[in-house]
């Protein structure tokens, strides 16, 4: 009798064993999966904006920006009052006007203010300074505080926000219900997410690494590189 609970006891917990290994592999893998989504859905963000009629001086800052993050997608939770907060992917651009692969990072916000009142579906950051960049990267960074951030001209807009006055560190857009308009993210915080750095390249990898030293690339990111670049103002 004592031999039977034993095989039983044995094999209950082999078979939690198991479950336990299937659970994990079954969270990496759709923890890769939501990486490769996020890229793609980045891409279509920016094929969006670049189609758009009103996003001219979008493009023109695309074209001499030194980076740009994109978040496909900035939910305000139920349960934070005013709160959101979404994922997304910082990527460098050098010199000669190469895209880097992703780095991947968070947003949290007390609250996010748009012009019309509007709510934020997708969010891009236009990073103008290698101050801007170098503070995204080494993580943690408060935009308005840590780093001067502008809403973004739209349209006819002029005034400071134009490309001939480059003085802040990031311009934001966003589409609000179908409509692309300027967005303020003061009170932001960026933050690196280092496992799915880890998870997409297969490897631990930083930020400076991806977008700095260009070590590592994954080639499933192309489409968002090349729709970056087709994005950009002749």
């Amino acid at each position: 009798m004592r031999e039977t609970i034993n095989l039983v006891r044995r094999s209950f917990i082999s078979l939690m064993a198991a479950g336990l290994l299937f659970a994990g592999t079954s969270s990496l893998a759709t923890a890769g999966d939501n990486q490769d989504q996020l890229v793609e859905r980045a891409k279509f963000t920016i094929e969006n904006l670049a189609k758009n009629p009103d996003m001219g001086e979008f493009r023109k800052l695309l074209a001499v920006a030194k980076g740009v993050v994109v978040f496909p997608q900035i939910l305000e939770a139920g349960f934070f009052i005013g709160g959101a907060g979404g994922s997304g992917v910082l990527l460098a651009q050098d010199g000669e006007g190469n895209w880097t692969s992703p780095a991947f990072y968070s947003m949290g916000q007390g609250s996010i203010g748009l012009q019309f009142g509007a709510q934020a579906k997708e969010l891009v950051l236009v990073v103008m300074t290698e101050k801007g960049l170098k503070a995204i990267i080494n993580n943690n960074v408060k935009l308005g505080a840590d780093l001067s951030a502008a809403v973004g001209p739209v349209g006819t807009q002029v005034g400071a926000a134009t490309t001939t006055n480059l003085n802040s560190d990031v311009f934001s857009f966003a589409n609000a219900k179908g409509l692309f308009i300027g967005a303020s993210v003061a009170g932001s915080v960026l933050s690196t997410k280092q496992e799915w750095n880890e998870l997409y390249y297969g490897k631990a990898v930083s930020p400076t690494a991806v977008v700095i030293d260009r070590s590592v690339n994954n080639p499933q990111s192309d489409g968002l590189r090349a729709a970056l670049k087709a994005a950009e103002a002749p």
